[in-house]
């Protein structure tokens, strides 16, 4: 499985980005699919994050309320609509699937629970 994340940039702060991941591979719509990010000077963390049979995705608190991931099965893609941008949440972003395997709520937020990364893109908010 191939992920290839697009759509990041500079932005002000109160602004809005969408991203998105295309996966290739025929089971897509199976896959769990999740955003993490890194922010210079810190570890990845997990942004969101959505298991294929359940709609409602889950959301890093600090993102909670401005950040929706989406999912379009049919062209294999998953979104991250971001709005009310702050600086704080500059970053590289990648996009992550668990790509044969079901992953229990606890588990979203695992990186090592992701068996194929996308590439990552910028985002930078400016103050």
């Amino acid at each position: 499985v191939q992920l290839q994340a697009s759509g990041g940039g500079l932005v002000q702060a109160g602004g809005s980005l969408r991203l998105s991941c295309a996966a290739s591979g025929r089971s897509f719509g199976t896959y769990t699919m999740a955003w993490f990010r890194q922010a210079p000077g810190k570890e990845r963390e997990f942004v969101a994050g959505n298991r294929w049979n359940i709609g409602e995705p889950n959301y890093a608190d600090s993102v909670k309320g401005r950040f929706t991931l989406s999912r379009d099965n049919a062209k294999n893609t998953v979104y991250l609509q971001m709005n009310s941008l702050k600086p704080e949440d500059t970053a590289i972003y990648y996009c992550a699937a668990a790509v044969g395997k079901y992953l229990v709520t606890s588990a979203l937020a695992l990186e090592n629970q992701y068996n194929a990364w996308g590439q990552g893109t910028q985002v930078t908010v400016s103050s």
